[in-house]
């Protein structure tokens, strides 16, 4: 078994059928319950691990109803609608409550597919960079799973005050795994969530935020992958509307050689 963090996290213990548990990892605790894209991977590894799976991921929504718990979760991987290059999945996080029945925590589906070879292109090339090897490494204290990565700003740190005076919600940086780990389908599921939430850029005012629900598009196969290794990854983000207590966040992804992996979506509420 693994001894990265990552991998640890992600485990979990098949049950049969349908049916796994996992427990959330302490190296990847976030100010309440874990960093939620270690929670989408843990959800994804369901899909992959399953014995019925057909291809690779292509979509990953999952939405939060509640923050992980310490203890012991249940989760269901159900592909519920299999066709001959395409996969439907639903998944459903629970843990017991106060009274000792299941809560659900997270609920998601996930497509899979088989990959044919087509013609193909990405019509939102990279912007230009300085290399991360020139940047500083963003040190950020108090909350664990920031030290699972390696995050190289380029724009958009945090503010450096939370005066009210943010002028945009653009942040763009290199970010790699902490320990280096060779890229995969799980581990680009997380890494599409490390961006902090849009408002407090926009704004410059810490609020209360978080993700309600998260969609993450998967537009590399295995050889990219492999070809990605253990390289940085350029991230960008920016917020688009915020009003009435929600704003929803965009990301990208590339690979150092500038190919594009994944793009992401997120609905995120905030409290005045």
């Amino acid at each position: 078994m693994s001894t990265h963090p990552f991998d640890q996290a992600v485990a979990l213990r098949h049950e049969g059928g349908d049916h796994y548990r996992g427990t959330p990892h302490p190296a990847w605790a976030n100010m309440v319950g874990p960093f939620g894209g270690i929670t989408a991977a843990s959800a994804l590894q369901g899909v992959l691990a399953h014995p019925q799976l057909l291809g690779a991921p292509v979509a990953l929504t999952v939405n939060y109803a509640a923050a992980l718990a310490p203890g012991e979760y249940r989760l269901a991987a159900v592909p519920v609608r299999t066709n001959r290059s395409t996969q439907h999945w639903t998944l459903a996080m629970t843990q017991p409550g106060a009274d000792g029945q299941p809560e659900t925590v997270l609920t998601g589906t996930a497509v899979t597919a088989v990959r044919r070879e087509t013609w193909g292109l990405s019509d939102e090339a990279m912007p230009p960079a300085p290399r991360p090897g020139g940047l500083a490494r963003q040190t950020i204290l108090g909350v664990e799973w920031l030290n699972r990565y390696d995050m190289r700003p380029v724009h958009g740190h945090l503010p450096g005050r939370w005066d009210g005076g943010g002028e945009h919600s653009l942040t763009q940086m290199w970010v790699r795994d902490v320990p280096e780990r060779p890229l995969d389908f799980l581990s680009l599921a997380a890494i599409a969530d490390v961006f902090y939430p849009r408002v407090w850029l926009r704004r410059a005012t810490r609020v209360p935020a978080g993700t309600v629900s998260l969609t993450t598009y998967f537009h590399a196969d295995a050889a990219l992958l492999a070809r990605s290794g253990t390289g940085y990854l350029f991230g960008q983000a920016r917020g688009q509307a915020f009003r009435n207590g929600f704003f929803d966040q965009a990301a990208q992804l590339w690979n150092e050689a500038g190919e594009m992996l994944a793009t992401s979506h997120q609905i995120v509420y905030y409290k005045e």
